[in-house]
Formats: C-alpha cells, structure tokens, sequence
C-alpha cells in the first residue's frame, strides 16, 4: 500500500493489526531456529509490536523498520525507554538497548545495513502488502540479507474475493513462488486463524500458516 494509506491509519488509530499479546507462533517455533542469543533479529514493517520487546528479552538484538513515526515512538514510549535518535540516510533511527528502529521505506533499507543480521521474522509486512508490492518485498529482503540468515513468516490465507485486504491473502502456493528461488521452505504449521472480527468481514475460512525459511 502506499505510504499515505498506512501514515492515515495511524493517524486514525485504526490499527487493528496489532496484536495485544504477543504471537503464540512466534512463541511457539522461534526456539527452532536455534539462533544464538546475541543474533541482530529483522522485522520488516514492526509497527510497535510486542514481538519487538519479545524478542529482545530472548537476548536478541532487533532492527525493526517501520514506515509511521507515531508507531516507533509509542512503542517507545510504552515500553518507557528512551532512545536515541539520529538521521542516518534515507532513515530517522531510534535505538535503546537492544532495540533500534528504522523509521523510513523498507524498500531502501540497504544489505550494508544489516551485514551482520542472522534472521528475520515477518507476521505482518507480506500481507500488508498488495500482489504486486509482495514480489518485489521478497526481492529486497533475498537482497538485504546476509547468504546464512534465516527467518520465520506467518501468513493468513482466505478467498481473496470475500474481503478486501489487508491483511491479504498469501496461498502457499505463492509463498513458494516468491522464496524458493532464494530460500528453503519448511512449512511448520497451519491452523484455523477465523474470528468473528474477519466473520463480519465477510470471511468463510481463514487459515494462519507458520513457515521456516534458510537461504538456499
């Protein structure tokens, strides 16, 4: 979506992706990665999620790139830190301990910035974004990312034609079309995501699926 969508949904508070606790798959299948404690830790389009802080207390150092300043500093804020902020390129870019933000365009963050990055995690940045936009997030992220790392996706999956997205719908058909090329795909889980939130919608079945991917 363009930048203007997501800045006017923040605005307006409207921020119903974001998630109150923090992610049971997460939880669930980030011990199998296996990744050493100190590993800088990805998370595209992080909005102010509690993943972030979920992350850092597992001892990992977490580079989140999120587009609405109001997101960065409300998470800040509500995790009452107090970070430093300096402009460094195309970014506004907050950091207090273990945590830095990149305030900005995921689509410029560049490899140099995260040459030492071990992982990503994405619940929320490819079904942000429309068809088009998810083949090209795809694209950077094999990019930016070091030959070793690996990472974690959740997607939500449903007949595109009953709701309009987002969060869209991503087939694992089309996780595959995107990552294979670049990554090995391990599919980890897939559960039943339906509430009455997306009933109203207009949804008949929703399906949350968790994948592990390694560079290939």
């Amino acid at each position: 979506m363009h930048a203007e969508f997501w800045q006017a949904r923040w605005a307006r508070d409207e921020i119903g992706f974001h998630l109150p606790e923090v992610n049971p798959c997460l939880q669930r299948h980030w011990p199998t990665l296996a990744l050493p404690g100190q590993a800088r830790v990805l998370l595209p389009l992080c909005g102010k999620s509690l993943d972030i802080a979920w992350l850092a207390s597992q001892g990992h150092r977490v580079v989140g790139v999120e587009l609405a300043q109001r997101a960065v500093e409300e998470f800040f804020h509500e995790h009452a830190l107090q970070p430093q902020i300096s402009q460094e390129g195309a970014f506004v870019v907050y950091r207090a301990g273990a945590v830095e933000i990149y305030c900005g365009d995921f689509f410029a963050l560049t490899a140099q910035q995260l040459g030492d990055c071990q992982a990503f995690y994405d619940r929320a940045a490819l079904i942000a974004l429309p068809d088009e936009m998810r083949v090209r997030y795809a694209a950077h992220l094999s990019v930016i990312l070091p030959a070793a790392s690996q990472g974690l996706l959740v997607t939500l999956d449903y007949e595109q034609a009953q709701m309009q997205g987002p969060p869209f719908a991503v087939s694992d058909g089309e996780v595959q079309q995107l990552f294979a090329g670049a990554w090995r795909i391990e599919a980890l889980e897939c559960g039943d995501a339906l509430d009455e939130k997306f009933r109203q919608r207009g949804l008949q079945r929703l399906d949350e699926r968790v994948y592990r991917l390694r560079r290939g």
